[in-house]
């Protein structure tokens, strides 16, 4: 199997996760010093810090969120894939989506980073 498509099938392995609401599946692709940077400038680092970030989305917090694949492009030479989607989920009693962006920086079959970026109503400002 090439590089290109392993990371094909652990990238797509990985988002199945989210839609089928298993955290455990999800976090299992991290690696131990992994590091997720979420859309809105908090950085969690390390499998705790990680788990402890997506647990209120997989415990239901934001009722049922699925992400529909958009675009993805591979750089196998790096290990990086950019994975563009949808998210669906309903905020007030009425359903919505969003579109988003996955940077994923894979070592081996590792997640060592995962950078979320939104398209958001408001900009985040530092």
């Amino acid at each position: 199997m090439s590089r290109r498509d392993e990371l094909l099938s652990l990238t797509t392995a990985f988002m199945e996760a989210f839609n089928t609401n298993d955290l455990e599946a999800m976090m299992s692709f991290f690696a131990p010093h992994g590091v997720y940077d979420e859309f809105n400038a908090n950085s969690n680092e390390g499998i705790d810090a990680v788990r402890a970030a997506f647990a209120p989305q997989f415990d239901g917090a934001f009722g049922e969120m699925k992400f529909l694949d958009e675009d993805l492009f591979i750089d196998a030479d790096t290990g990086k894939v950019m994975a563009s989607w949808r998210c669906t989920l309903t905020v007030k009693g009425q359903p919505t989506s969003w579109r988003g962006l996955d940077l994923l920086h894979w070592e081996g079959d590792k997640l060592v980073r995962k950078l979320t970026y939104a398209k958001a109503k408001v900009p985040l400002f530092e």
